[in-house]
């Protein structure tokens, strides 16, 4: 099974409240349409992320499907033309990114209701083959970072080697996913040696000469 993450920023001149209201309730039911999904989650930023400012991306899109040939097969469909067309509604479609992924699970806690979900984007230290880079990230960093306590999920969706293919570079090589209680425990985390380790060890293998983005966002399962 692979998951597409779909990287979002909404149309200018639409609040925040507004954006997310319409994708979780209009746009939400014109893509259930869509064939083979096996789930669908929405992440929305959280409103006080916007305090100082426009964040990233207004959140992402994750939908899980058997394989890339289900995703081909949607193209020039009446399905996914209703997906596309209502898009145009709420989503600054130029500025949209997508990467398919792999899931790798490292720590596999029960999420509370109400969790925050923490979603980095990570970019590959240019040294490094690709394939060295899953593997350092996965294999190694994985279970380093997953000894922050207060961390009760921790995911890591990789971009899918196919992306690179002919020199080509992907919107982004992945993205790190972890979910904690509130924000008091997420910024806790900041205080533990675990943490330290983590951030340490992060220049082995991540792109650190630029500024890494995230999102602090509230997950919504539209399709279980």
């Amino acid at each position: 099974m692979i998951k597409a993450i779909t990287c979002i920023k909404r149309k200018p001149g639409i609040s925040v409240e507004d954006f997310q209201d319409y994708w979780r309730g209009k746009h939400a039911e014109v893509v259930k349409g869509l064939p083979h999904i096996r789930r669908y989650i929405q992440s929305h930023a959280l409103l006080g992320g916007y305090r100082k400012g426009e964040l990233p991306w207004d959140g992402i899109a994750e939908i899980w499907v058997d394989s890339v040939d289900t995703m081909r097969a949607w193209a020039g469909g009446d399905a996914y033309g209703a997906v596309q067309r209502d898009e145009e509604n709420f989503i600054d479609r130029g500025k949209m990114a997508l990467i398919l992924t792999q899931e790798h699970v490292i720590k596999d806690g029960a999420v509370p209701d109400g969790a925050l979900k923490n979603i980095e984007f990570v970019p590959r230290k240019p040294s490094m083959e690709v394939a060295e880079f899953q593997a350092y990230w996965r294999d190694v960093h994985g279970p380093i970072a997953a000894e922050i306590d207060v961390i009760r999920r921790y995911v890591q969706s990789h971009t899918l080697p196919g992306a690179y293919r002919d020199g080509r570079q992907p919107a982004m090589d992945g993205c790190a996913i972890t979910w904690f209680d509130s924000i008091d425990t997420m910024r806790q985390s900041a205080q533990s040696p675990a943490y330290d380790r983590t951030r340490k060890d992060e220049p082995n293998f991540i792109d650190t000469e630029n500024e890494i983005d995230f999102i602090i966002t509230t997950e919504h399962v539209i399709v279980a």
